[in-house]
């Protein structure tokens, strides 16, 4: 389907976002020192996953429905 690789990247970019927001917010909670701005700029990778996977999802549907006709 046009649309299985952009799910497959959202995926793994939200998976990858998710950990990081796991790892800058634990430092805060067992009061170590938190980690660089860079770790935070990682997390955004999150959202643009969960975008990208929608994306992806929206042109698959888009592509059936276009087949079904």
């Amino acid at each position: 389907m046009p649309g299985d690789l952009l799910v497959r990247i959202g995926a793994i970019l939200f998976v990858i976002g998710a950990v990081s927001t796991l790892a800058t917010v634990t430092p805060l909670f067992i009061g170590a020192h938190p980690l660089p701005s860079a770790a935070y700029f990682v997390c955004m990778l999150m959202g643009v996953g969960f975008a990208l996977a929608l994306s992806g999802l929206l042109r698959s549907a888009l592509a059936q429905r276009h087949q079904a006709r």
